[in-house]
């Protein structure tokens, strides 16, 4: 693969040839005859975003591009944000992993990381094309939809269940973990992600209040945080999503359910997916009634493909348990009111803090402390 150097952040800069470049990451020898920008959705230009910046494309290929998607969303970098741990991670996974050959995500025709500047560009399959709706915590899927999302999640988990495929295989080996690697210092060195919760929760009163409520600060949230890290990673690993907050799915037309952004994605414990997505995907009364039924649904269909040492239903409920302390600290008390509006940022905190007081999470934390 010939390096691309750095990736542009501003959608004027791109070219056929730059894209046929980055094209040619993933699908070498074909061919970008022309390109038309359809819409930028940047800070400042179109709806706010998070991580990153995107560009909708239309591009026009030479025969040998016969078959891929012409119909493009451009993910490239911030300039303001020195996210590279993030960047490199998701290209590594779409790169490495592919995992839209055995689930529900985008197709990724092109990926690059460049290491001097912290750019980078993923061309992917434009979802909304085929109807996608992406989901939030004011518009939740239905109960249909998620339990298909919780099937999703079980082939990716049942995929790499032991390492399966090898940890140092090409598959997985760019893989971190929680505990370990670039992601995790990014999280944990107190000048950067629990620098950014402590100005959060000054600033916002819902935040604070929140974690007041359940008899925590951001220091005791962080100490728990490591404790059940610490804890799961001695329990059965795998290759999860990292961050399947409902607002990372999307629903089809047909109700089924499929997953983006995999900038988290770590070799870890299959909880961590499968509780942030039922947490955040649920409302309160939902959840209360139907989360130990959707981990025995996870559950039976690691079975189904193939999984003989899962655990029990009653040992993977005190892991969902256990697992509030990231969704609530890292999962949404990081996150600016800016990215995803008022309305969806206050309903996922009070889903997340409610979890947590329901659930006993402190007391489950303790018991492994």
């Amino acid at each position: 693969m010939s390096d691309l150097g750095s990736i542009p952040t501003e959608a004027s800069a791109f070219t056929p040839e730059l894209l046929e470049r980055l094209i040619g990451t993933l699908n070498p020898g074909v061919g970008v005859r022309d390109l038309e920008i359809r819409r930028v959705w940047q800070w400042g230009e179109g709806d706010a975003v998070s991580t990153s910046g995107r560009i909708d494309l239309h591009l026009a290929y030479d025969d040998a591009g016969a078959g891929l998607p012409t119909e493009l969303v451009l993910k490239i970098a911030r300039p303001e944000l020195p996210a590279f741990p993030l960047y490199r991670n998701e290209v590594n996974a779409y790169s490495h992993l592919r995992p839209w050959t055995f689930m529900r995500t985008p197709e990724c025709i092109g990926a690059w990381f460049d290491e001097e500047t912290g750019s980078f560009g993923l061309a992917l399959d434009d979802l909304t094309l085929k109807g996608a709706r992406f989901a939030s915590a004011v518009d939740s899927p239905s109960m249909s939809s998620l339990e298909d999302g919780v099937r999703q999640l079980a082939r990716l988990h049942a995929r790499n269940w032991g390492g399966r495929a090898g940890w140092d295989s090409p598959e997985l080996s760019w893989a971190q973990t929680h505990v370990q690697g670039e992601l995790n210092e990014l999280f944990n060195h107190p000048d950067l992600v629990p620098a950014l919760i402590v100005d959060e929760v000054a600033k916002h009163q819902h935040k604070r209040e929140l974690v007041q409520s359940v008899d925590e600060t951001t220091d005791s949230l962080l100490a728990k945080v490591a404790v059940v890290q610490n804890h799961q990673s001695q329990l059965q690993q795998t290759l999860v999503h990292g961050d399947c907050h409902v607002g990372n799915t999307y629903v089809l037309p047909d109700g089924t359910m499929g997953f983006i952004d995999w900038q988290l994605s770590v070799r870890g414990h299959y909880m961590h997916d499968l509780s942030y997505l039922m947490v955040t995907g649920l409302t309160v009364e939902q959840r209360r009634a139907h989360e130990r039924r959707l981990i025995a649904l996870h559950l039976d269909e690691l079975a189904r493909h193939g999984v003989d040492d899962a655990p029990t239903l009653d040992e993977a409920f005190d892991e969902h348990r256990r697992a509030q302390a990231w969704n609530t600290y890292i999962g949404w008390l990081t996150c600016p009111v800016e990215n995803y509006g008022w309305e969806i940022n206050v309903a996922n905190h009070i889903r997340l803090l409610t979890a947590y007081r329901d659930l006993d999470s402190a007391r489950a934390i303790e018991e492994i402390a």
